[in-house]
């Protein structure tokens, strides 16, 4: 018994030395069997699994303390902030206070980022009168909390005054309230000053940052490795990486560079710059790795379209023993998203419930953009009714994966219960519900949530919106309108014109398309897509030589085509095809299947329709030219290669056409499976001869 007693007082004093849910969880067995419920041990092991993320466990063991002491209150206070639950660790707070406890200066750090979270200027503040109330404001720890909680909590805050302001009182309003408490500091030192920078530039106040930089010098205080690092993410932000290499240069000089916070700065930098390249080069230059700098390069590799490369980089830093946290998590996931790699992608979920991150609110949002993404949308909802808690994150989340999978009418309810929950949607979550209005047709409910952004919640029509909005009036052949409407907007971008230009095709418009084409090369002079919709408008049009012209000035201008590509994953194997691909071991077994599936499909009243097809040659030629488009070899190799009825799950790098969209509704029909497209648009579910699309896409 007494080397049981020594053994549970040196692990106790030493709580570090426990780095696993089973460590805690022997080791909470042990006290109950030899030390019974003693509040003591029974407080050092919930900070235990506090520091572990167990938030669960956390509270069981917390409810079955009678009378928790302070260590008790500030692990569970800091569990809930860990895992997002802010509202619950103010409550917490709260309660604790009611309970007659001291709340010192250890609790506060936890509370400040509950309301930096919440982005609640009112609670920021009032939390830090209750820190000046209590006496703990000389404290420059506690004193730097709240600075920097105000300093970030003023963005939301200030962006709602701008809105219904003239402009300047909001700004001052936060400015205000990050300077009085840096004034009434009794020291200002180089922590404070930091601090003030970091929040300018979080802040979007570039200016300022600079010039507190600069202000640096006059009080004789030199930039450190936290000044750089604050000022780092501003550079990022505006995409100016000319600065950023000043800032660089000044790391070298300085011999800070090696510095693992100035460091992953740079590597963020770069990677939002679209600096891929030098991100990499900076991380492999570092002494050493920890999980800020591993989180930084993944992150970059998969913001710039190289999703492997995070993946791979991901897998290193496992391997390097590096734990991953929830930002680790929420980097990676889209990289299974964006490839539709289900296999990966459930591996990675398996490996965030062994780390005990189930519970996270932003990996479970990311988890359910992954599986919708991946055509998965019941497993999404799943994931979504499983959450203790929705923020706008998750709910436009879900909101937009139905939108995506053609489930207009879900996506509508979904928005209409987060609006009574009272949760405020923002313009992302305004996207989500425009597309899903955009890709069922439903102008008229669009119109309705168009205004309410605008009168009910105060958000001016940015740019996403606005586009979603003239993607529908395109579809719904409200052309001129729809022209009208983006001839309004402030700075319309290529991808909005371009919407249009594609729904000009759908409704045969040559006039319209010509106009809009001209506005769009005017934005994107090299916009590959706009070239390739012209000479699919002129081929339709049978207006040959127009379309010539047309690939005569890509030729001309050195703008290739995209190739047209498609990939099926079959026994974890992922396949790829492209448009008239004979290199795939299976072909000649690929090509009489589909001979045999045309054959079938030709019976059942299938018309190849080479309308579109971009060349003047016969129709047999035609036909050919479609036979070999990518996503027909692609299900023809899933069909033969798969067990019969399970469903086949297909992507595609462009627009699906429309021969190919009426052949696999045919196909869909004969082989009596469901198979999934999801092109750079949206997803198709066939089943039955039919398309969850309804055709309208």
């Amino acid at each position: 018994m007494t080397c049981i007693s020594t053994l549970l007082k040196s692990l106790l004093k030493n709580p570090s030395s426990i780095t696993s849910k089973s460590q805690a969880k022997q080791l909470h067995a042990q006290i109950i069997k030899h030390k019974g419920p003693n509040p003591h041990y029974l407080s050092t092991l919930l900070s235990i699994y506090s520091t572990l993320n167990l938030l669960p466990e956390s509270l069981n063991l917390f409810n079955a303390l009678p009378s928790p002491p302070s260590l008790a209150w500030k692990s569970v206070i800091r569990c809930y902030t860990s895992h997002g639950f802010c509202l619950e660790c103010l409550y917490c707070f709260n309660q604790m206070r009611a309970s007659g406890l001291r709340t010192d200066h250890n609790v506060f750090p936890s509370v400040v980022k509950s309301c930096t979270l919440l982005k609640s200027l009112r609670l920021g503040e009032s939390l830090h009168g209750c820190i000046v109330r209590l006496g703990l404001d000389i404290d420059r720890v506690v004193g730097f909390d709240p600075m920097f909680g105000l300093s970030q909590m003023g963005r939301d805050a200030n962006a709602l005054q701008l809105s219904q302001t003239s402009g300047e009182s909001g700004l001052a309003f936060r400015k205000n309230s990050v300077q009085k408490v840096f004034e009434t500091m009794p020291v200002r030192d180089i922590v404070s000053w930091n601090t003030v920078i970091a929040g300018n530039a979080q802040n979007g106040m570039f200016v300022e940052a600079l010039a507190m930089l600069r202000g640096m010098g006059n009080v004789n205080l030199k930039p450190d490795t936290f000044s750089l690092s604050g000022v780092l993410p501003m550079f990022a932000e505006v995409v100016d990486v000319v600065k950023g290499k000043e800032i660089h240069g000044y790391a070298v000089r300085s011999e800070i560079d090696a510095d693992l916070y100035v460091g992953s700065g740079l590597i963020d930098m770069y990677g939002k710059c679209n600096r891929i390249e030098d991100a990499h080069k900076v991380f492999t230059m570092l002494p050493h790795h920890d999980s800020i700098s591993w989180n930084s390069v993944i992150a970059g590799f998969v913001q710039n379209g190289l999703f492997d490369d995070g993946l791979r980089l991901f897998r290193e830093m496992v391997a390097a023993k590096v734990k991953p946290v929830d930002v680790s998590f929420s980097s990676i996931i889209p990289a299974c998203a964006h490839l539709t790699t289900l296999r990966l992608g459930k591996q990675l979920h398996g490996y965030i419930i062994r780390c005990g991150f189930e519970e996270n609110m932003l990996i479970s949002s990311s988890l359910l953009d992954m599986y919708a993404k991946c055509g998965y949308i019941k497993i999404a909802r799943s994931i979504f009714n499983k959450m203790k808690l929705h923020d706008t994150v998750s709910w436009t989340a879900m909101i937009m994966g139905y939108a995506l999978h053609g489930h207009a009418h879900d996506a509508l309810h979904l928005f209409n219960q987060m609006e009574t929950e009272g949760v405020k949607p923002n313009s992302v979550a305004f996207v989500a519900v425009l597309t899903a209005c955009s890709h069922a047709g439903l102008l008229d409910e669009a119109q309705g949530y168009f205004d309410s952004m605008i009168c009910d919640y105060g958000l001016s029509p940015q740019v996403e919106p606005c586009a979603a909005f003239a993607d529908l009036l395109g579809r719904a052949g409200r052309l001129q309108e729809a022209y009208d409407f983006i001839c309004k907007m402030s700075a319309p971008t290529g991808s909005v014109w371009a919407s249009l230009l594609a729904a000009c095709r759908v409704h045969k418009n040559v006039e319209m398309a010509e106009k809009v084409s001209e506005e769009l090369l005017k934005v994107d002079p090299t916009n590959m897509g706009a070239y390739v919709l012209m000479s699919n408008i002129y081929s339709a049009a049978k207006r040959w030589k127009d379309a010539a012209q047309v690939r005569k000035t890509m030729r001309d201008k050195g703008i290739k085509k995209t190739p047209a590509c498609s990939w099926v994953e079959v026994k974890n194997k992922l396949h790829a095809f492209v448009a008239g691909d004979k290199s795939h071991p299976w072909y000649n077994r690929i090509k009489k299947a589909l001979e045999d599936l045309v054959e079938e499909m030709e019976k059942e009243g299938y018309v190849p329709d080479t309308s579109e097809v971009l060349h003047d040659v016969d129709e047999e030629y035609k036909r050919n030219l479609l036979f070999n488009h990518s996503e027909k070899l692609a299900i023809a190799f899933g069909i033969i290669s798969t067990p019969e009825g399970s469903t086949i799950c297909v992507t595609k790098n462009i627009r699906v056409c429309v021969d190919c969209h009426t052949a696999i509704k045919f196909i869909s029909k004969i082989v009596k499976r469901e198979i999934i497209v999801r092109d750079n648009s949206r997803f198709h579910h066939f089943k039955d001869g039919k398309c969850s699309c309804r055709d309208y896409w």
